[in-house]
């Protein structure tokens, strides 16, 4: 296919209409952009963009309930029966991109060609305009290559490389993220300047960098393809120095690898549905840079937690999501052998968090995957998966699980709220964790009374068993 050429599209009614009612208006409205591509390559669009010679008050009032809040001619076109917005946005020209992120300046266009040329790369500076709605046909405009270019799988920036990097450093990373997607190599010329404009990198938000990582872990292609690409272009280093002081990290596993390869596969290993989990696969090892020492690598797991966190919390991700992953990362180094007792099992799950589990085991297990190492029948994580999932069923684990409360402890013991109530609820607790069978009030209060007039030392096993080998 080629500039020129007819396109049959078989159009969602809210696009459709989009176009027929800025064309009703006399204004010209073609699909533009990622849409276009997809359509090239027989992919159907999850997006659909529409840019007009229309300026964007006359789209506004041209669409009732449309929204247009932005300095860029962007109107969000509401679908009356419920479906996603179509965007359009009125042709225009940028000059000036002091914060490698936002144009100085914006006019509005008079041309597709021209709107088109300001776009990243080829197969994206793609358009269609459609010559019989009803019947879905339009013409591909495609002034730059894009479709030959999908075609020899060649991505290439639209004009001069450095200045498209120049107008926004994002396409650094976008760069190897289409190249990974859609299988394609870099054009020479703008794998040169990617190089030499990789340092750029370091001035973007973190939540930029955040949403294009997010995308590259939840892609189908495996997101070390992406990483390892990041590497050799020199934008890991910029992005994050965490991960790659990996490299060169000598591993003792059966598979080859240093521990930045070892990350690179658990990450791979992981499910791209949950890119958050994929995420925890990549960082679960960072602490492996600093901990080295006589080839161990002793509580890498903590300083890995740390590490994690200032990661995250660069890329402003939310706290909910920065839990769950260093959390992940605190606890991935558990050792279980078949001889824990069902105490010990409860108490694992107490320490890592019932809710933690399923995300614990599936980083677990593709961690295991990652270093060649087969579960055994018996006696492995599998077997602690079931017995942890028995726990949870079945026994009590937290204070609220008891058979009574802080309120119980002070109207029968006569005790002020406070610390001691806490303390006492802790050592309650404790005690039926060893033996789920105390869970009985009449039990629970005799049991406090007796700690709330001496004091009580038992000892309680741990349950969390020697570290996993590093």
């Amino acid at each position: 296919m080629r500039d020129g050429d007819t396109l049959l599209i078989d159009l969602p009614a809210s696009v459709r209409d989009v176009l027929g009612g800025l064309a009703a208006g006399g204004a010209e409205a073609a699909l533009v952009g990622g849409c276009v591509r997809d359509l090239v390559l027989g992919l159907r669009p999850s997006d659909w963009d529409v840019a007009t010679s229309a300026p964007p008050d006359e789209v506004a009032g041209r669409f009732p309930g449309s929204t247009w809040e932005n300095p860029f001619g962007t109107v969000a076109v509401r679908d009356p029966a419920g479906g996603r917005e179509v965007e359009v946005t009125t042709y225009r020209v940028e000059a000036g991109y002091r914060d490698r992120r936002r144009p100085d300046a914006v006019r509005w266009g008079s041309s597709l060609a021209e709107d088109l040329g300001r776009r990243d790369f080829t197969i994206n500076a793609m358009a269609w305009l459609p010559s019989d709605l009803a019947a879905g046909s339009g013409r591909l405009v495609d002034p730059f290559g894009g479709a030959a270019d999908l075609d020899s799988r060649l991505l290439r920036a639209v004009g001069d490389p450095d200045a498209r990097i120049g107008e926004d450093a994002l396409r650094l990373i976008r760069a190897v993220r289409f190249a990974t997607r859609f299988e394609m190599r870099l054009d020479p010329p703008t794998e040169d300047a990617i190089r030499r404009n990789a340092a750029a990198a370091a001035g973007l938000s973190g939540e930029r960098v955040r949403d294009e990582l997010l995308r590259v872990l939840s892609g189908a292609a495996p997101p070390s393809r992406a990483l390892d690409r990041m590497e050799r272009l020199g934008l890991l280093a910029v992005l994050f120095p965490e991960l790659a002081a990996l490299r060169g990290i000598p591993q003792a596993k059966r598979l080859a690898g240093d521990a930045l390869d070892h990350s690179l596969r658990t990450a791979d290993v992981l499910p791209a549905a949950d890119p958050v989990l994929r995420l925890a696969g990549l960082l679960h090892d960072l602490g492996k840079a600093t901990t080295l020492a006589d080839g161990h690598f002793i509580h890498h797991e903590k300083a890995g937690e740390r590490l994690a966190e200032e990661v995250l919390l660069r890329l402003r991700s939310p706290r909910a999501e920065i839990t769950r992953i260093t959390r992940l990362v605190r606890h991935h180094m558990f050792a279980y052998s078949g001889d824990w007792s069902d105490a010990a099992v409860r108490r694992f799950v107490r320490r890592v968090g019932p809710d933690l589990l399923a995300d614990l085991f599936a980083l677990r297990a593709a961690d295991d995957a990652a270093s060649g190492v087969v579960d055994p029948r018996r006696g492995g994580w599998a077997e602690l998966r079931r017995r942890a999932a028995a726990a949870v069923a079945d026994d009590p684990l937290e204070a609220a699980h008891l058979a009574l409360s802080g309120d119980d402890l002070v109207a029968e013991l006569g005790i002020a709220p406070g610390p001691e109530i806490g303390r006492l609820l802790a050592e309650l607790l404790e005690a039926v964790l060893d033996d789920p069978g105390l869970n009985d009030r009449g039990r629970l209060l005799a049991r406090a009374r007796e700690l709330a007039a001496g004091g009580d030392q038992t000892h309680h096993e741990d349950g969390s068993g020697a570290a996993a080998p590093g």
